[in-house]
């Protein structure tokens, strides 16, 4: 994490502070139901929340116990202990390190979820006040960078909608996934530990038990999760990328809100550069880079082995940061994007009628042509047009062969924009709902 990415929310999940407290709210847990069963004092059990509970754990003095003990968890434990005293023995019974690791991780997951939730909701806000902001305003549709036929600058957004829902979606399956409870004991068998500690701990942490831990929570959630947050980002890129090559001097039919005082380049002064999509693009491969790790984390060796551990102190703030940073980014790009219909309109007009290609075609082969007739005369009238040679229209018209199939005016009836846009509702009405 560095700060010029970080949102402090998200950030505080990920603090030292925060990790040593949901560890010392998993042992204190632990210990209410361990006195509940008679394995430890009630007594002690209060002391261990009373006086951890009260305590401002110091990360310096842990890290100074850790270089000695070379165990992170024996160090929090050590330092508990300076709080708690004579009861502190009493702290960590039957379980062992993953448990509380595990657990822990689990919680942070969860809680970065649920930020980016709020995230993803902010943009999917904001796509769907611009798509019906711009539902009929027509732009010609590329493919292959090429212009096809056209569509509307609100169904573009309106994809772009779909798409972050299901994102969403992934989200919500790969958090239920996460929100997991190990507290089972050295190679998960409860043998000296409860079951009902378990349930407990999960219970007040919000999370579920895992049904089997083997020690470890298995990885293949974990694996979810990062692939989950990669599809998130992935789409991220995709509307990035959309924008950026709608903001080419060439193309000009939307650009990045340029704000009063804001510099383009250090050396050229009129300079209005896509920065904020080119910075989301480059924010996606960060999380994406995240994903592999993860999946290559869930092959531990038999109950369990340390080998994604240092993996998961990296992934799990770098991804979540990461993406919380862009989705909040990419929501105020669409918030403040400078849309051009007029020139959508220009752009759409520059090749002289060739949109209308397809159309000529298919009304060429219900008035009798072949398909490869059909092709083949629109074809060598669209050429031309496409070299300036003429409009589209007019050099159909003039075509003999073409007009012993169409009349002029069944010609110029093709060439009808509300054609293409006749169904923009009915798509509006699957994405929206309304």
């Amino acid at each position: 994490m560095i700060p010029r990415y970080t949102r402090p929310e998200m950030a505080a999940i990920w603090s030292d502070a925060a990790k040593y407290r949901i560890w010392f709210e998993i042992e204190a847990h632990a210990a209410d139901r361990l006195a509940e069963l008679g394995v430890i004092p009630a007594s002690a059990a209060k002391t261990i929340w009373e006086k951890g509970g009260a305590a401002e754990f110091d990360v310096g003095r842990i890290d100074e116990i850790e270089r000695e003990v070379k165990h992170d968890v024996i160090a929090f434990l050590t330092h508990l202990a300076e709080f708690v005293g004579e009861d502190a023995r009493f702290v960590h019974q039957g379980m062992t390190s993953s448990d509380v690791l595990d657990t822990c991780l689990s919680v942070q997951l969860t809680r970065a979820a649920d930020l980016l939730f709020a995230d993803m909701d902010r943009v999917l806000s904001a796509l769907k006040k611009r798509a019906l902001e711009h539902k009929n305003d027509v732009c010609v549709g590329r493919s292959h960078g090429i212009h096809a036929e056209p569509t509307t600058f609100g169904v573009k957004l309106a994809g772009f909608y779909a798409e972050f829902e299901r994102g969403r979606q992934r989200l919500e399956a790969a958090r239920e996934e996460i929100a997991v409870c190990a507290i089972s004991g050295a190679v998960g068998t409860f043998a000296n530990i409860d079951p009902s500690v378990e349930e407990h701990v999960a219970v007040k942490m919000g999370l579920k038990v895992e049904p089997v831990s083997t020690q470890v929570i298995a990885r293949d959630r974990h694996a979810a999760y990062f692939t989950a947050l990669a599809v998130i980002a992935s789409s991220i890129e995709r509307l990035a990328t959309e924008i950026r090559h709608l903001q080419r001097t060439e193309v000009l039919e939307a650009e990045e809100f340029f704000s009063k005082g804001q510099k383009g380049s250090s050396a050229m002064p009129h300079k209005r550069n896509p920065v904020l999509t080119e910075n989301l693009t480059g924010l996606a491969r960060l999380v994406r880079m995240c994903a592999t790790p993860a999946l290559e984390n869930v092959a531990l060796w038999h109950e369990r082995d340390i080998s994604h551990s240092s993996v998961e102190r990296g992934i799990g703030p770098d991804a979540t940061v990461h993406l919380d940073f862009a989705l909040n980014r990419l929501a105020g790009v669409v918030e403040n994007l400078v849309v051009y219909p007029e020139r959508m309109l220009d752009n759409m007009n520059s090749l002289n009628g060739l949109i209308f290609s397809q159309r000529v075609l298919l009304a060429l082969t219900q008035a009798g042509a072949s398909r490869e007739e059909a092709y083949s005369l629109v074809q060598r009238n669209a050429m031309p047009a496409w070299r300036g040679e003429g409009l589209f229209l007019d050099n159909l018209k003039a075509d003999k062969d073409v007009a012993a199939h169409l009349s002029g005016a069944e010609l110029e009836s093709l060439f009808d924009l509300s054609y293409h846009t006749k169904n923009v509702d009915v798509i509006f009405k699957r994405v929206f709902g309304n």
